[in-house]
């Protein structure tokens, strides 16, 4: 008998009713940037009501809607289940690819909005930007587009400008916890 090398399941995501196979897995500036997400989100939490989650765990919105986000933070541990969280995470985090943008902008992000995550971040690792969009009324509306900005350019920036540059995030949940863009991108560049 030949060796049975153990194969992962396909990931897929149910949208809207219809199944998914997810493209194959995400190429390495978009692998760390998520995992530093999710490690910072996870040593905050740490001994809080509110758990962090990273890639993998997937997110049953409705029979309709699961998705599978690349971080995110659920403060009602009633949802959490062992095959995922079943209902609104307060907060989740996309990482964009090439094939996922057209989605995490687009019918994803309608549905997270629409199912009460309080707080959705679009990450481009590429750009070195976070977008924080903060939930409406059933609908996200941008909050703030957070970028790097490297030595070069803050030496062409005048002191006002420099003390006008946000280098972290606040996270909306907690009012002592902001997230520095420098660690989100940490080692990014690292994958050429």
């Amino acid at each position: 008998m030949g060796n049975l090398a153990y194969k992962e399941p396909p990931r897929v995501e149910r949208i809207e009713g219809k199944t998914y196979l997810m493209s194959p897995r995400p190429r390495g500036k978009h692998n760390r940037t998520a995992f530093n997400i999710a490690t910072i989100f996870a040593i905050y939490l740490r001994g809080k009501t509110c758990m962090a989650f990273d890639d993998g765990t997937e997110v049953h919105l409705d029979n309709e809607n699961t998705y599978i986000p690349d971080a995110m933070i659920v403060c009602d541990r009633s949802i959490i289940k062992d095959d995922g969280i079943h209902g609104a995470p307060d907060l989740v985090v996309e990482v964009l690819s090439p094939s996922t943008t057209k989605n995490d902008r687009g019918v994803k992000m309608r549905h997270y909005a629409q199912a009460g995550v309080k707080e959705y971040w679009i990450v481009s690792p590429q750009e070195k930007t976070v977008e924080v969009y903060y939930n409406q009324d059933g609908h996200f509306e941008i909050n703030e587009t957070y970028s790097i900005y490297y030595d070069w350019e803050l030496r062409q920036m005048d002191e006002a400008e420099r003390a006008a540059a946000k280098t972290a995030i606040p996270v909306s949940l907690y009012d002592d916890f902001s997230v520095s863009l420098e660690d989100v991108f940490r080692d990014v560049d690292a994958f050429q």
